[in-house]
């Protein structure tokens, strides 16, 4: 930029950020503090989160040794010793259902924010315009009337016929990602991601919880272990 190669910003995210900041229409053109937010956005949304996502399935994994073994078999039988490829991640039924209930106890967003536009009904409630609405996802999530009383138990076999039939048809039971017009844009990529994480680590380890592990969750923005995951690693 400084030496005027005003084309030449690159391909990838950042670059895509300066062009439009160098945008010829102003109407087009975004501020430096724009630049910065959207990098703060994508390194929460997009890397934070999936890093808990993975952190806990293998924390999870890790205790249930039955579950990973299962994942394991998937994951040979589809791939191999060879890397991951789109059309078997598409097929990982088991991986998707640990998946689901990885982001049902641990889901990395907490709670949701927002305001209602216009004067709503909501059953037997009256919801003035501009009130702003806080959605525990954790309760949700944890609620023994829709996911019955071993809700506090991982048992991805509630996924099995799909989160329709996982929340008794209720399924805004179950909103990791949010729900409707504001769902989360990279959904898709992280669930993606994390099985492609997961399968490598599958195809190569296995792995057991450490006697050295301290199981406390904490809210930094997003649901971590405070303390690391800690886990013992054999070969296979």
């Amino acid at each position: 930029m400084i030496r005027g190669e005003e084309n030449n910003y690159g391909s990838d995210f950042l670059g895509s950020l300066i062009k439009a900041n160098h945008d010829p229409d102003e109407k087009n053109r975004i501020s430096i503090d724009d630049m910065v937010d959207e990098c703060k956005t994508f390194y929460l949304a997009g890397q934070e989160t999936t890093n808990g996502l993975i952190a806990w399935s293998i924390f999870l994994l890790a205790i249930h040794t039955d579950w990973q073994e299962k994942a394991r078999k998937e994951v040979i039988q589809l791939f191999g010793q060879e890397n991951p490829n789109p059309e078997g991640i598409a097929r990982l039924k088991t991986m998707s259902m640990i998946l689901n209930e990885t982001l049902r106890l641990y889901s990395p967003a907490i709670n949701l924010l927002r305001r209602v536009e216009r004067e709503v009904r909501l059953g037997k409630l009256i919801i003035p315009a501009n009130t702003e609405f806080y959605l525990p996802l954790l309760a949700l999530h944890h609620d023994p009337e829709l996911w019955g009383q071993d809700v506090h138990l991982f048992k991805p076999e509630r996924f099995a016929e799909g989160v329709a039939k996982a929340t008794r048809n209720n399924i805004t039971g179950f909103i990791p990602f949010g729900f409707g017009p504001r769902i989360c844009v990279g959904s898709n990529f992280a669930v993606n991601e994390a099985k492609i994480a997961l399968s490598m680590i599958l195809q190569r380890y296995k792995f057991t919880l450490s006697p050295d592990y301290v199981h406390d969750p904490i809210q930094i923005i997003i649901v971590c272990p405070q303390k690391g995951v800690k886990i013992v690693l054999s070969k296979l």
